[in-house]
């Protein structure tokens, strides 16, 4: 079953969860990976699915179907996208976890795939929120990516990262991501 965003839908916060959820109507809730500190004060309460909303879920929907994940996958990690477009906390980025790449002055658009590595991991992520120098990405490999030995990224996590650190995977998205290991 396809999941088609609608006007119904409404964004909440849930304290016995200490996350941001989604009711999608019929008794269907998706909690987000989105807990209370990483999200901006307006998403304490109860927030519309906006058109905003329905407007990136496709966005990020579309690209996510090139990816091989099973129809449930696609739009949980289509539902973490919109969640963290919206709600999640403006953040300082955190690029010392990656290595930087010599394709300089690489700027990615919204719904891009690219590429990070770094010494314990690499990784292909989607950009859901570019700024001049950095942009908010989300993991979309089911593998957890080790940002250094203790901490890691989990599927649909988000992070923020300079665009030095970043490359374009639309290609080798589109061409080899069936080949490449993003099943767990």
């Amino acid at each position: 079953m396809m999941l088609k965003p609608s006007d119904k839908w409404t964004w909440y916060y849930d304290d016995a969860e200490q996350h941001l959820m989604l009711d999608l109507g019929d008794d269907i809730i998706f909690r987000t990976n989105l807990s209370k500190k990483l999200v901006v004060d307006c998403a304490i309460g109860i927030n519309e699915f906006s058109v905003d909303d329905a407007s990136a879920f496709q966005t990020y929907r579309e690209q996510i179907s090139l990816l091989n994940l099973s129809e449930p996958r696609q739009a949980e990690l289509a539902l973490y996208c919109v969640a963290a477009k919206r709600f999640h906390k403006p953040v300082q980025p955190k690029s010392w976890f990656f290595n930087p790449v010599t394709d300089c002055g690489y700027t990615p658009e919204e719904g891009d795939f690219v590429k990070l590595s770094n010494s314990h991991s690499e990784g292909y992520f989607i950009v859901l929120e570019v700024g001049d120098n950095a942009s908010l990405c989300s993991l979309v490999c089911q593998n957890n990516f080790a940002l250094d030995g203790m901490k890691s990224l989990k599927f649909g996590q988000a992070i923020k990262v300079m665009h030095d650190r970043m490359s374009a995977a639309n290609h080798i998205v589109s061409q080899t991501i069936h080949s490449i290991a993003l099943v767990s």
